[in-house]
């Protein structure tokens, strides 16, 4: 039963997490909630791992959150589930397009597409500064916040935002910084 709740779990989020792998981040959180597969701790981690191995972050989260359940069947299952909706769209829509591909409605509605996998990113963005640097158990403004996390957080955002550096640096760098700070 487990790998058949894995496979449509999965099947789900790879149907509606149009973006990338990012867009699965409010999909993981929900699975989370639901089954005791994995913690939204563990969450983290695999969003961590994912993020820095190769291959797209979707399918390496769907791996690791596979293998968490149910083994090297249940990630199997779980990166099968994940994939199979994009495979099943895109022979359709392929076929599609081919006879609208110029139609201006086409162009008009992969326009419109575009605010809303940014919504799903900002949400999985915001899911994740709170998990990460807001403390769930504060009893004050002063305990709002994990100091170290925010300040780093913080920093990165402004590297960001000033530089052009290469996505390998920061995620190196994170792991430097997670390494140095025991975060």
């Amino acid at each position: 039963m487990t790998y058949l709740l894995l496979f449509a779990e999965f099947f789900k989020t790879g149907l509606f997490a149009i973006g990338g792998g990012l867009a699965t981040v409010p999909f993981l959180f929900e699975i989370a909630n639901k089954y005791p597969w994995f913690t939204k701790s563990q969450l983290t981690d695999m969003i961590a791992v994912a993020e820095s191995t190769p291959g797209p972050i979707g399918v390496n989260m769907a791996t690791y959150a596979g293998y968490s359940a149910g083994g090297v069947l249940g990630a199997v299952i779980a990166t099968i589930g994940l994939v199979m909706p994009s495979v099943i769209v895109v022979l359709i829509v392929a076929k599609i397009l081919e006879k609208f591909k110029d139609n201006k409605f086409v162009g008009f509605a992969f326009y419109g597409i575009r605010p809303a996998v940014a919504g799903m990113i900002l949400a999985a963005w915001i899911s994740l500064f709170q998990m990460c640097v807001i403390n769930s158990s504060y009893t004050g403004l002063k305990d709002l916040f994990y100091l170290k996390e925010l300040i780093i957080f913080l920093c990165l955002t402004l590297l960001c935002l000033k530089t052009k550096i290469n996505p390998i640096c920061y995620i190196i760098l994170g792991a430097i910084i997670g390494i140095v700070f025991k975060l």
